[in-house]
């Protein structure tokens, strides 16, 4: 036992230097990649502020994409030189190894088509800033709110909590819900008895009366209102309701008026009809 003790002594004795320098590479390595993430933060936010978009949430969207990009561009150049620098230290021959990585890394780029392509991508929609994380999106039928983004892939989290990880490269429509502003925009049905003068008045009044909420005026941009007759329906006509409101509220608001034209229509007579099918019966003989 005290023979193998001292054995390990003897050994940790004699690579004192090298395990020192290796252990101070990555020290400042992580360090570097630490620093260099609050200094990107602080570089970012002054950069995006001094852009003026339109809202804070845009901003803070925006801020939180750029971070999230050039943070991991850092740790992917830091780490790799540290590790080369580690292997230096420990006596390992690297130029075989660089020689050996450039090979392979052009046989790699012969394949690596699909690769490049989602690169490209990714710089794209981060330059046109056409989303960020935090915002609800439609990326060719995979909806889900955008939890990251690289300049390979985007990754979406769905209502049922589900991750989605779509390749840059793949996506030919980005459908984003969340942009500088959302809309209010549903359809109500009433009954062909009803009149429709008064279903106007109520539908403005409950609007108007939610745009006023103290709760819920903060996140209403332009109120809620009639538009119009959107159509005849087999027992119903469709009222068409839009406004505008803060981005990520749209569902909320929609819900919150949905009730209270609901309880509005109930106090005052207006029917919301169900669908129904007449049966014939042939006369019996």
């Amino acid at each position: 036992m005290s023979q193998a003790f001292k054995s390990a002594s003897d050994f940790i004795t004699d690579n004192y230097p090298i395990m020192a320098s290796v252990l101070a590479t990555i020290l400042v390595a992580w360090l570097v990649t630490k620093f260099g993430e609050i200094i990107i933060r602080k570089a970012v936010r002054s950069g995006v502020k001094a852009a003026a978009h339109r809202s804070k949430l845009e901003e803070e969207k925006r801020e939180k994409t750029i971070e999230q990009i050039i943070a991991a561009a850092l740790k992917v150049l830091v780490w790799p030189i540290a590790f080369i620098m580690i292997l230096e230290e420990l006596g390992v021959e690297i130029t075989p190894l660089l020689a050996g990585a450039g090979i392979i890394g052009v046989a790699l780029g012969f394949g690596a088509q699909n690769l490049v392509k989602d690169i490209i991508a990714g710089m794209f929609i981060i330059s046109e800033n056409q989303y960020g994380v935090g915002d609800v999106v439609n990326l060719d039928g995979t909806s889900g709110v955008v939890e990251r983004i690289t300049l390979r892939s985007t990754v979406l989290r769905d209502l049922d909590g589900i991750v989605h990880h779509v390749p840059n490269g793949t996506i030919n429509r980005a459908s984003n819900f969340t942009s500088e502003k959302s809309g209010i925009n549903f359809n109500i049905r009433v009954s062909y008895d009803s009149d429709i003068d008064k279903v106007i008045s109520v539908v403005n009044q409950v609007c108007q009366s939610l745009a006023e909420d103290p709760e819920w005026k903060d996140d209403i941009i332009e109120t809620p209102a009639f538009l119009r007759i959107d159509d005849f329906g087999d027992n119903a006509i469709d009222i068409k309701i839009t406004g505008i409101v803060q981005p990520l509220t749209q569902w909320d608001v929609t819900g919150e008026l949905r009730k209270r034209l609901k309880s509005a229509f109930d106090k005052h007579g207006i029917e919301i009809p169900l669908p129904q099918r007449v049966i014939h019966h042939p006369k019996s003989k």
